[in-house]
C-alpha cells in the first residue's frame, strides 16, 4: 500500500519528512505480545512514552512527562527523558513484558530519544 505525503516548503518540510520517516518505520515494526512497540513520542515542552500490543490495541504501560513524581522535577529536557524510560520500564516490567520492539515515531535516535531508550535499557528492559 503505498503512503503519499505531500512536499511541502519551509518548517512544513520538516514535519512532512518526520511523517515519511514514521511511515517508513511502521512498515516493518509492529508490536506483538511477546514484543510489544515502545512507542516515543516527543514535543517541544515534553516526551511520553507507551508499550502497546499492536495485535490486540491495547497499550500495556505508558509514562509521561506530566506524571507525578516527573512533574516538577530538576533537571532539563534530557533529564526527565530519562526518568520517563525508568519509570516506562517499571510499567512494563510489572506489566510482564521483558522485551520491546522500539518506535522512535520518525524522530532521530539522538538527544532526549536516545535518553529516554538508554534509560528504559538500564532499568531492564531489552531492545
Amino acid at each position: 500500500m503505498a503512503y503519499g505525503v505531500k512536499i511541502a516548503k519551509g518548517d512544513a518540510y520538516k514535519r512532512t519528512a518526520k511523517q515519511r520517516r514514521h511511515i517508513r518505520i511502521r512498515k516493518t515494526i509492529s508490536g506483538t505480545a511477546e514484543r510489544p512497540r515502545l512507542v516515543v513520542n516527543r514535543s517541544n515542552r515534553g516526551i511520553t512514552a507507551q508499550v502497546i500490543d499492536d495485535l490486540k490495541g491495547h497499550t500495556l504501560a505508558s509514562a509521561s512527562h506530566l506524571d507525578a513524581s516527573i512533574r516538577g522535577g530538576e533537571g532539563d529536557k534530557s533529564a526527565q527523558a530519562k526518568q520517563v524510560g525508568a519509570l516506562v520500564a517499571e510499567r512494563a516490567k510489572a506489566a510482564g513484558v521483558e522485551a520491546v520492539v522500539f518506535d522512535r515515531g520518525g524522530n532521530r535516535y539522538a538527544g532526549r530519544i536516545a535518553a529516554l531508550a538508554d534509560a528504559a535499557r538500564e532499568a531492564g528492559l531489552k531492545f
